[in-house]
C-alpha cells in the first residue's frame, strides 16, 4: 500500500470545512507552544498560511516554532540543521510584516548523540536564530510495533539514556537552552534517567508523553494507560520538566478514529476523549509545569485550529484564571525565554 502524501493526510480542506466553529473565549491571550512551518512538494505551510489560521479566532499573541527537518543547509550532517533556524527566522519576520503573531521561540535539531562535541552546532543555531532560538528537540521515538511510526531521527533503543546523549543535552543546559524530548509512553523510562542525570537541564516534554492507540496498543488501551501513568508519576517529581498539551489531532499515533468521520469531531467530542489523560498530566505536574500547544498543521489531520484551542479551553474551564494563565501561556513564556 502507498503511503499517504502529507498534502493528503493534513489537506483535506473541503471535509474539514465540515466543522466550523467560532471561539469559546476569543479575548485569552494565547501562546501557541508548539507548531511547525514547512514547504513540502505535496504541503506548504509557511508564514501566510499560519497567518491565516493564527489570525482567524482565538486571542494567539506569541507561537513557538518547533523542528520538522525544514529548509536544512548542505554540507556537513551536524551542521545542516542549522538552516533550519535561519529559514524560520526569516518567517518570523514574514509574520512581523504581516502584521501577525510574534514567532517567539525556535527550537531547533542537533543529534544530542554528538556529546559535547555539539555544543557547535548550538552555537552555530544561536548566530543563525536572530534572538530567537531557545532549545533544541531530538525526537527519539521508537517503537517495535509496526503500526507506530518511527521517529524522523532515526532513534535507537535506549538512546536518551547513553553517557553521549548525556554530554549533548549538558551542553544546552550550560547555555541556559531547553530540551524538547519526544517519544513515546513506553519509552518514558529513559527520560527519568536524563533528567536524574542532568538535574539542571529544562526539559520539555512534548504531547502528553505520547500515548499510543494503534497496533498493539489499542488492543490493551489499559496497559498503555499504566505504563503511561507510571513514568509521569516518576517524571513529575523531576521539577526541571514541563508538559506540552496538545497532539489531539495526531490519528495516526493516538487512534482515534476521527479521520475516519463523516466530519471532523466537535471540541466537545476532543475534549470528552482527551480529559482523562489531560486532568492527569495537570494533577501531577500542576498548571505551572503545563503548556497548551496546537501542533499545527499535524493536528490538522482530524481538526482545524479554532477546534483545538476550544477543546483546550473546555478542558481548562475548570481551573482558577491564574492557573488558566499559566497553561496557555506563562509557562511557555518563561521555559521559552518569551517577553510578553
Amino acid at each position: 500500500m502507498t503511503e499517504a502524501t502529507p498534502g493528503e493526510i493534513y489537506g483535506r480542506f473541503e471535509w474539514l470545512d465540515g466543522r466550523n466553529e467560532p471561539a469559546l473565549d476569543a479575548t485569552m491571550p494565547i501562546i501557541d507552544a508548539h507548531h511547525h512551518l514547512w514547504d513540502m512538494p505535496t504541503s506548504r505551510y509557511l508564514a501566510d498560511e499560519f497567518h491565516a489560521d493564527v489570525t482567524s479566532t482565538h486571542h494567539i499573541t506569541h507561537t513557538v516554532f518547533a523542528e520538522c527537518a525544514f529548509s536544512y543547509d548542505d554540507g556537513p550532517d551536524a551542521l545542516a540543521p542549522v538552516g533550519e533556524t535561519r529559514a524560520i527566522a526569516a518567517q518570523a519576520e514574514r509574520l512581523s510584516e504581516l502584521g501577525s503573531v510574534r514567532l517567539g521561540a525556535i527550537v531547533a535539531h542537533a543529534d544530542m548523540a554528538l556529546g559535547a562535541a555539539v555544543g557547535e552546532v548550538l552555537d552555530a543555531h544561536i548566530d543563525a536564530g536572530a534572538g530567537l532560538f531557545r532549545g533544541i528537540r531530538h525526537g527519539t521515538n521508537l517503537s517495535d510495533d509496526p503500526a507506530a511510526r518511527r521517529g524522523h531521527r532515526k532513534p535507537t533503543a535506549g538512546m536518551l539514556t547513553t553517557s553521549a546523549f548525556a554530554d549533548g543535552v549538558r551542553e544546552l543546559a550550560t547555555r541556559g537552552l531547553s530540551f524538547d524530548a519526544w517519544m513515546y509512553h513506553d519509552q518514558l523510562h529513559e527520560l527519568v534517567v536524563l533528567a536524574e542525570a542532568v538535574p539542571d537541564l529544562a526539559i520539555v516534554l512534548n504531547h502528553m508523553g505520547g500515548p499510543l492507540n494503534v497496533g498493539r496498543y489499542a488492543r490493551d488501551r489499559d496497559g498503555t494507560r499504566a505504563i503511561w501513568l507510571d513514568s509521569m508519576t516518576a517524571l513529575a517529581k523531576h521539577d526541571n520538566i514541563t508538559v506540552k498539551v496538545g497532539g489531539l489531532g495526531m490519528d495516526h499515533q493516538f487512534g482515534t478514529g476521527w479521520s475516519d468521520g463523516g466530519r471532523p469531531p466537535s471540541s466537545e467530542q476532543v475534549a470528552d476523549h482527551w480529559r482523562p489523560w489531560v486532568e492527569t498530566t495537570i494533577e501531577l505536574f500542576g498548571p505551572n509545569r503545563v503548556m497548551f500547544e496546537s501542533n499545527f498543521p499535524i493536528d490538522r489531520q482530524c481538526l482545524t485550529y479554532p477546534v483545538v484551542w476550544n477543546a483546550l479551553q473546555r478542558l481548562a474551564s475548570a481551573y482558577s484564571t491564574d492557573e488558566q494563565a499559566s497553561m496557555f501561556r506563562s509557562t511557555a513564556a518563561r521555559v521559552y525565554q518569551i517577553s510578553q
